[in-house]
């Protein structure tokens, strides 16, 4: 009997499943508005230089006097005269700019009609100090990126639900701390933080959740946590726009946390997990109380110790240690999937920070455009649900990746002034996008056996950031030419869609708990397949009698 059985006996999907998924899951709706936080809190409002505190509106002819204009007649940003252009007319910007000029050396003036305060307004992070609101989100990427390699590692060796606790309370504490920070460089030291805490809460709400579901399931939690994902981008633009002020903002977002920290104790760990280690008394104790719960005492009273050495003994005798992350390299099996992944992971995050790294850039309401990229997410991902049921992880990875890439590329050659078609353009790629990142947290829990699946879900997830880090540094190839990014955004989608063609379809396997049930889930050499096509069903039926 394997585990999926055990599962099946102590309720399949009972109250219990129904009730931790539900609280696991929740977290993820503010988890969206912090990912993307940056847009509402970095936003940079409408600025010009502010004059000289000496400067005397009534005698040198009103601000207008000190500001010279840019190419468009409006004025710059950065830039004031260093003496007052007295009742210049301004018929043009070459007249407005007749004169010397220097930096905003006395700050700025904002207009705080949409964004009354930001970090960009409080810490004057615009022309010189421009690359500092790009620094922040990308130390809070890089906390992603630490994050996911070392609660990871954590979660395989101290399991699940501790390292959810931790993270709960880091995201408060840090996140709280974020909106009261004295000065910039704490802040980012505290979205950081937060950024190292967030990672580990997406890769373990997908762990736990996909180690007490039975296998009919998994793709319906996974499109389930997927759509919360997306309720949080328009639960954040509701909420931005409602509370504009970046601090107070920060705070909303952050305060539930010390609600999740609290109900999280009472979260059941992962019996598979409990197995996996060699902890035969505790995966008994946990089946028990999950029966209980599910209202199948009497089922949880037929299960034994030696009931469990029986159905686990695969578990028993090849996983009772823990894999190391170099098993990853070391392994030719897992190296494997450890390549491919990584280049899925990257693609699909290198592209998609590629389209929403700067909202502010399609010249409409940022909060409109955030509410579009959330609605494009429900149908994207209802048809990915549907193919991922249906046809199977590996073509709805496949599909969606080179979709996305297909539409970067295409907006790559449309005119600039067809700003309608390439918004639409966009949209749709970043709904393919979003496809591709609910498959992929999917596909890949399936892959990696119990024994290193949340190491492995770490890992992929570090590449992912290792995407969103280095996107921005692509769309800086702008100077050489506007579409240079495009091409580089949707080649490399287009090109990791071909690497999905070297992995295993999950499709109605079970969750492989060693090495060894992976290694049997590859396929064997083409010519046996070929050779034995004809007996795949009952090849096929065989397996699942021995819980392969």
């Amino acid at each position: 009997m394997a585990f999926n059985d055990l599962l099946q006996q102590v309720g399949g999907v009972g109250r219990f499943q129904q009730i931790q998924v539900t609280l696991v899951v929740l977290p993820l709706l503010l988890m969206a508005s912090h990912n993307t936080l940056q847009n509402f809190t970095a936003a940079i409002p409408t600025h010009h230089c502010r004059p000289p505190a000496e400067a005397n509106f009534s005698q040198d002819g009103g601000l207008e006097a000190w500001l010279p204009r840019d190419g468009q007649g409006q004025p710059e940003s950065c830039l004031r005269f260093t003496v007052p252009r007295r009742g210049l007319p301004f018929p043009n910007s070459t007249d407005a700019n007749s004169g010397a000029t220097e930096p905003c050396t006395n700050g700025w003036i904002y207009d705080n009609s949409t964004f009354p305060s930001t970090i960009v307004t409080e810490w004057d992070l615009v022309c010189s100090n421009r690359a500092l609101r790009q620094l922040a989100q990308s130390l809070y990427m890089v906390g992603v990126l630490l994050g996911a390699m070392v609660f990871g590692y954590l979660a395989d060796r101290l399991g699940r639900r501790k390292v959810l606790i931790l993270n709960y309370l880091q995201t408060a504490v840090s996140g709280t701390c974020a909106a009261f920070a004295p000065n910039f460089p704490v802040y980012c030291a505290f979205r950081l933080l937060s950024g190292m805490s967030l990672a580990s809460i997406a890769l373990n709400c997908m762990t736990l959740s996909l180690e007490w579901l039975p296998i009919h399931t998994r793709a319906c939690v996974g499109t389930l946590i997927g759509y919360v994902y997306s309720l949080g981008q328009f639960l954040l633009a509701g909420v931005a726009y409602a509370v504009p002020h970046w601090r107070h903002l920060q705070l909303l977002v952050s305060v539930p946390f010390f609600a999740f920290f609290i109900y999280s104790w009472f979260f059941i760990e992962s019996a598979r997990w409990h197995s996996s280690s060699g902890r035969l008394d505790l995966t008994l104790k946990t089946l028990q109380r999950v029966a209980w719960i599910n209202g199948k005492r009497e089922e949880g009273t037929k299960l034994s110790m030696e009931v469990l050495r029986a159905s686990l003994q695969k578990e028993l005798t090849m996983g009772k240690g823990q894999a190391s992350a170099l098993e990853l390299l070391r392994c030719p099996a897992l190296r494997h999937l450890f390549l491919c992944l990584s280049m899925l992971w990257f693609a699909t995050s290198f592209a998609y920070y590629g389209l929403v790294m700067d909202l502010q850039g399609f010249g409409v309401s940022i909060y409109l455009i955030q509410v579009i990229f959330g609605a494009v997410d429900l149908p994207a991902k209802l048809v990915g649900f549907l193919v991922i049921n249906s046809l199977g992880r590996r073509p709805a990875q496949m599909a969606s990746l080179l979709l996305a890439g297909i539409c970067i590329l295409v907006n790559g050659v449309i005119p600039q002034d067809q700003s309608m078609v390439r918004t639409s353009l966009a949209v749709l790629g970043k709904g393919c996008l979003a496809t591709s990142f609910n498959c992929i947290f999917l596909y890949t829990g399936e892959l990696y056996p119990t024994v290193i699946r949340q190491t492995g879900l770490g890992m992929g997830s570090t590449m992912a950031r290792v995407g969103s880090i280095v996107s921005p540094l692509v769309g800086m190839t702008a100077e050489i030419y506007p579409s240079v990014p495009l091409f580089i955004y949707g080649a490399v989608p287009v090109a990791a869609s071909a690497v999905t063609a070297l992995l295993p379809e999950t499709l109605g396997q079970p969750l492989p708990d060693t090495v060894q049930d992976m290694e049997s889930r590859r396929g064997k050499p083409r010519r046996q397949q070929q050779d034995q096509q004809k007996q795949m069903v009952p090849l096929q039926a065989s397996a699942r009698e021995n819980g392969l």
